[in-house]
């Protein structure tokens, strides 16, 4: 996901919930253009996952075809 606004907020709404967060890929997709084909990644901890899970698809940041994918 590329979309500056909807990172912003899932960033936000992980570290308001105490689930330190680190985002990935950020520069590679600043380099490679307007053409999305590297995206940015938000990476938590294991035991982090499940919920930084249930509070993003709690939100209505995601496309109704794109899920917000957290990495562990």
């Amino acid at each position: 996901m590329n979309d500056h606004v909807a990172l912003s907020l899932a960033t936000a709404i992980l570290k308001d919930a105490d689930i330190e967060c680190v985002m990935f890929d950020s520069h590679a997709a600043i380099i490679e253009g307007s053409i999305s084909a590297i995206q940015k990644r938000i990476m938590v901890l294991d035991g982090d996952s499940g919920t930084a899970r249930a509070l993003l698809m709690g939100t209505e940041i995601r496309d109704s075809k794109e899920s917000m994918g957290i990495v562990r």
